[in-house]
Formats: C-alpha cells, structure tokens, sequence
C-alpha cells in the first residue's frame, strides 16, 4: 500500500486555521492542462486564488482536486485545481503558510519546445510594417 500525500490535508488545515482566525486563505496555482481557471487571470503560468468562505461557494478540498464556485469580474465561473498543481497556500494577511513543490511535465514541455512554428513569407517592406522606435528609458548620469 502506497503512502498518501499530505499535502491536501495541509491544505484543508490551513484554510480551516484562517477562517478560525479571521484570516483570507490564498491558494498559488501552476497552471497546467488540467487546471480550469479564468484564463484572463493568469500571470506567467500561475494564478492565485482567494479560497475565504465568503469568496467561494461549495468549495471541496479532496485528495485530488480542489473545487469551487467563484465570481470573477462579476461573473460565476466553476473552478477546478489538480492537487498537484497548487504551488501553495497561505494567509493574506500575515504571509504565513506553506509552499509546495510542484512536478513539471516533461511530455507537455518537450511538445511546447518541438512544436512546429509557423513562418510567414517575407514581404516587400513598406513604411508600415516598420517596428515603431521606442524611447530609451535609460539615461547616462554623470
């Protein structure tokens, strides 16, 4: 018999001890394939999520995934995180809680980086298709 994971337990105790304490409980996310998360909201491949009883509805913390209903900009979307991808969880307040390590896949990353990349047939210059110059944003001091 394989020995369990005690990382969705850590997780449940920890959003138990922030609502016993009056405290938010975040919850970082690795997005993955198998994370449904509002896509607009996340940032570098992670998104974090307040999982506070007054955030969510029927929120479920099982040994596999974490579940809930949440109002992003105003509109209810149904949440579903892998357990395995939750990065962490902590209180908003005080910062306390705990980080987890999270598997990369090396399938996904290995059919990202041997994707097939389209090219475009080069074509004539015009004055439009120019990059636009920004401007420096360093400065010489002296």
């Amino acid at each position: 018999m394989s020995e369990q994971s005690a990382k969705p337990y850590l997780i449940r105790a920890i959003c138990e001890w922030c609502g016993d304490n009056g405290l938010t409980p975040y919850l970082a996310v690795k997005v993955n394939a198998q994370t449904r998360v509002p896509a607009a909201y996340v940032k570098n491949g992670e998104i974090v999520l307040n999982v506070s009883t007054g955030a969510t509805r029927r929120l479920t913390i099982n040994n596999h995934h974490v579940q809930f209903t949440a109002r992003f900009n105003g509109v209810s979307q149904e949440v579903s995180v892998p357990i395995a991808a939750v990065s962490g969880i902590f209180a908003k307040e005080t910062g306390y809680g705990f980080a987890f390590s999270v598997p990369t896949d090396p399938a996904a990353s290995l059919d990202v980086a041997t994707a097939p990349t389209e090219t475009t047939p080069p074509s004539s210059p015009s004055s439009d298709d120019k990059p636009r110059r920004r401007p420096k944003h360093l400065q010489v001091v002296k």
